[in-house]
């Protein structure tokens, strides 16, 4: 007897990997049955490939939360250090979860490439919810006055990322014009230490905070 727990979760990953590959619109079932050696049927799976997305984007959301959501919910502060220590934290941990898991940046730059164009409000379900979560974070840091006021802090959070997907899925230039990321462990630090700079700098954060 086949036991479908593994199985199922097997198939949403290697899903996953493919849909982050090739986008939605270039992906097909049969692609993801071979590629795997899995029949989805036998594992419990009967639905479309619609279906298998929304599954896909559904774990990856729920993987998301549960990496980000302590960083992101657990803060208290009472002052401006502890308010930009907290903000460098979601910093680092959402880049952390992004070099560790680089196919769910991959699967939403699809989207925003118009991939499963028919597919309306996932951005709604599944990534705004967060978006809003450290917004208010910031929002809250300016209302108690620990971080600079006068910011967008919704494009702040989108800036960052924006700058994360990019780095992890396209990495940048050397200076010899030979593509780097964050497998190289010198350019991923130097990468964090910019979006440390760029954070303190936009938010006016104190300079002695610990990123």
């Amino acid at each position: 007897m086949i036991d479908q727990e593994p199985q199922m979760e097997t198939l949403l990953q290697g899903a996953t990997r493919l849909f982050a590959a090739l986008g939605y619109d270039a992906t097909t079932l049969r692609q993801i049955s071979d590629a795997l050696g899995i029949d989805p049927v036998r594992v419990g799976f009967t639905g479309s490939k619609r279906d298998l997305y929304l599954a896909v984007i559904e774990r990856a959301y729920r993987i998301e939360t549960e990496a980000m959501s302590p960083a992101i919910t657990g803060v208290v502060v009472a002052d401006a250090t502890q308010a930009a220590d907290a903000i460098h934290t979601i910093v680092d941990r959402y880049l952390d979860f992004c070099v560790e898991h680089p196919e769910f940046p991959a699967l939403w730059i699809h989207r925003w490439l118009y991939d499963a164009a028919d597919l309306t409000g996932l951005e709604r379900q599944f990534s705004q919810p967060l978006i809003t979560m450290a917004t208010r974070v910031l929002e809250q840091a300016v209302t108690d006055g620990y971080v600079g006021s006068g910011v967008d802090m919704e494009y702040c959070v989108w800036t960052l990322v924006w700058c994360v997907h990019g780095f992890v899925q396209g990495g940048v230039l050397d200076r010899e014009g030979e593509r780097v990321g964050p497998d190289s462990a010198e350019e991923l630090a130097r990468f964090r230490a910019h979006l440390h700079q760029l954070t303190q700098r936009v938010l006016s954060l104190p300079e002695d905070a610990t990123p």
